[in-house]
């Protein structure tokens, strides 16, 4: 079949790269895609905010199936323009995006459907949101309601920074995003991540990961787009999985359907793992990233076979099946990141897939036949091993192997794991 997959980060490159290997594909379109996805698709000027050209392409070039990597052309409403031309999609309509589009529509349907998951006010104002911290504890929970890249949650560690951040968010740090701001309860325990693919009945189950939202080691300083992450995660055992599918996930996908909203794509679920149980954090309506990129290394099973399942609706007797390897990614970012990214800088990858590891390029671009730094975050430097010790081992030694000298990353990526690894070897000795 021939694809075509829009986005240009390292989750694109990853979903690239899994999907050039199924024998089902023939012809591999991307847009606008990086250098690091042109070594494995083909690259095509077309902007996914242009609805009616994206269709034109699909119907003049018999494209077969369409992946909507990032979630701003979801949110806009672009699977809903494909399908009405009957061109397969993977990915949600604009009415079951809002799940990421909107925290408060989330927050509203978790309360509708009964869904664990924090007490929060939906506020539009800065004077109604001070007035709605008298109503939650320190710390507080501050979310931009629309997309933000992955920057819109801000964990105030007291009344007074909170009001400071509710200024910004009102005062249009984050543009449109912050005209609604949702004040959450906050949630104590460790976060994972869990996946699943749903055609709107059915769902497969696709795996768990941890990310590492904030930018400095030990998790400190601002939060970031993520920084790294490792699949599986082990803290989130079979018997969370099966609490997260029956009282999170199973539960919205039927309320999505009976409310008119019927949702298609990934279901990425943030998950709080709390004393009483997995509670909803939020959802995103696309993959990860940089989940993607260690779900994408340890997926067995033919990543194209499932996507055109899905947007047929037909994942009635489908699986999705991985390797017991676990994986894990190390963020190269450009010194600044996330406040100002410093672009430009070379990168010379040298020797750093040689043993094994895969680079997934997010912001790169060539110029004058040089490999640089064009975005935020920059690479994604993936390794695998039999646990997360050493996976993160394989995969800091790929990153010492690439020479970029206004880049930087944490040293600490997996450390929860990798301290829970070294207990359980201490006790067994």
């Amino acid at each position: 079949m021939n694809i075509l997959l829009l986005g240009s980060g390292g989750r694109e490159h990853a979903l690239a790269w899994k999907l050039a290997q199924s024998p089902s594909v023939e012809r591999l379109l991307a847009a606008p895609g990086n250098p690091g996805i042109e070594e494995c698709a083909e690259l095509i000027g077309l902007n996914a905010s242009d609805h009616a050209a994206c269709v034109r392409f699909c119907q003049e070039h018999s494209i077969d199936l369409v992946v909507i990597g990032p979630e701003a052309p979801l949110v806009d409403g672009l699977g809903d323009s494909l399908r009405a031309a009957n061109i397969p999609v993977f990915g949600p309509d604009k009415a079951a995006a809002q799940l990421e589009g909107s925290k408060g529509f989330t927050k509203d349907l978790c309360q509708r459907a009964g869904i664990p998951t924090g007490g929060y006010i939906r506020t539009t104002s800065l004077d109604q949101a001070r007035g709605a911290l008298d109503k939650f504890d320190a710390p507080y929970v501050l979310k931009a309601d629309g997309l933000a890249a992955g920057k819109g949650v801000v964990i105030a560690p007291n009344r007074t920074e909170a009001e400071a951040a509710l200024a910004d968010m009102f005062g249009g740090q984050f543009g449109e995003a912050g005209a609604e701001v949702v004040i959450e309860e906050f949630l104590d325990g460790e976060e994972a991540s869990f996946f699943a693919i749903t055609d709107g009945t059915h769902i497969v189950p696709f795996g768990t990961a941890q990310d590492h939202k904030r930018v400095g080691e030990g998790d400190t300083g601002p939060n970031t787009g993520g920084m790294g992450a490792y699949s599986p995660a082990p803290v989130l055992t079979p018997d969370l999985q099966q609490r997260a599918m029956d009282e999170i996930l199973r539960p919205t996908v039927d309320t999505m359907r009976a409310e008119g909203m019927p949702y298609s794509g990934v279901l990425y679920l943030g998950l709080m793992l709390t004393e009483s149980g997995p509670q909803l954090i939020e959802y995103n309506c696309r993959f990860g990233d940089p989940e993607c990129q260690v779900l994408m290394m340890r997926l067995q099973s033919d990543l194209a076979a499932l996507m055109l399942a899905c947007a047929k609706g037909e994942l009635e007797s489908a699986e999705a099946n991985f390797a017991d390897e676990t994986a894990l990614t190390v963020v190269m970012a450009a010194e600044g990141y996330p406040a100002s990214a410093q672009k430009g800088g070379a990168i010379d990858l040298g020797s750093a897939e040689t043993g094994g590891a895969k680079v997934f390029h997010a912001g790169t671009a060539i110029k004058d036949g040089t490999l640089i730094a064009n975005g935020g975050r920059v690479l994604n430097v993936t390794a695998t091993g039999a646990n997360v010790t050493e996976a993160q081992k394989a995969a800091y030694k790929a990153v010492d192997a690439i020479r970029f000298e206004s880049g930087f990353c944490r040293r600490d990526i997996g450390h929860r794991e990798i301290a829970r690894e070294m207990e359980q070897k201490a006790a067994q000795n």
